[in-house]
């Protein structure tokens, strides 16, 4: 079985004292590839360097919509100067959070709008982050360049109406942890609704630890439990589905 976890954070310093550890977890799980994703200048310029020092390891360099008040001219200078980086294969994450609001929205709503320019620009894909958000993230790519063929919403966390939206526009979606939380029916339906040419597993670790493990820290080992709910969802093997989902990772992320 091979699979990759499109979506971590393994440069946080939750793994300072085992990251070893846990690359051979994640090897022992099936887990052969791991897009580390970062979520700000100083996690961009970990993830890369993370990226060029483990095999089969790739990053992502934006920033997330929580930082959007330290986009400016400087930082996306940065991000594009990191982004030349061979291990590096999207923008992102950027996108909108109006749930936390940790920035004002009218500056979260630049700093996304900057970050899908630059993206255009690189020709990279991009990773979105989008939550109670979902209207807004779609009329932004709307009136963005056309990402179809490479644009990630990543854990998705909406339900089957914006879904249906999302197909039309042959966006990819990824799924994590959630689908194996008991309240998240929503969620599972969405995924029942995905074809399977677009669906990317994900753990967002630390973040999300799927069931039988909640309330511990996350990590890529755990994608097994999410493939094997989702191939539950999809009424095929986790074989297929772990074929599936690699398969479209490597297309998207031209890995």
């Amino acid at each position: 079985m091979y699979l990759i976890d499109t979506h971590a954070h393994l440069d946080f310093n939750d793994y300072d004292k085992d990251r070893e550890e846990v690359f051979s977890r994640a090897r022992e799980a099936g887990v052969e590839e791991i897009i580390n994703i970062g979520a700000d200048l100083e996690s961009s310029i970990r993830a890369v360097k993370l990226a060029e020092n483990y095999d089969k390891v790739y990053a992502t360099v934006g920033i997330h919509p929580h930082e959007a008040v330290s986009v400016n001219k400087e930082s996306l200078n940065q991000i594009k100067e990191l982004s030349s980086s061979l291990k590096v294969k999207a923008i992102g994450e950027t996108g909108l959070d109006f749930y936390y609001d940790n920035s004002p929205r009218d500056i979260q709503i630049e700093a996304f709008k900057v970050q899908l320019d630059l993206a255009a620009e690189l020709d990279l894909p991009v990773v979105v982050h989008s939550r109670a958000a979902g209207e807004e993230t779609l009329k932004i790519l709307d009136q963005s360049a056309d990402f179809s063929a490479n644009l990630i919403f990543h854990c998705y966390a909406y339900g089957t109406e914006l879904i249906e939206k999302i197909i039309d526009r042959d966006y990819y979606v990824a799924f994590g942890g959630l689908i194996t939380f008991k309240n998240a029916s929503e969620i599972r339906q969405a995924l029942k609704k995905m074809p399977f040419d677009r669906i990317l597993l994900e753990t967002d670790s630390p973040y999300l630890t799927p069931s039988p493990n909640r309330g511990k820290r996350n990590e890529p080992e755990n994608l097994k439990y999410i493939l094997k709910k989702a191939a539950e969802i999809k009424e095929i093997s986790a074989d297929r589905m772990a074929e599936f989902t690699s398969e479209n990772a490597k297309r998207v992320y031209r890995l």
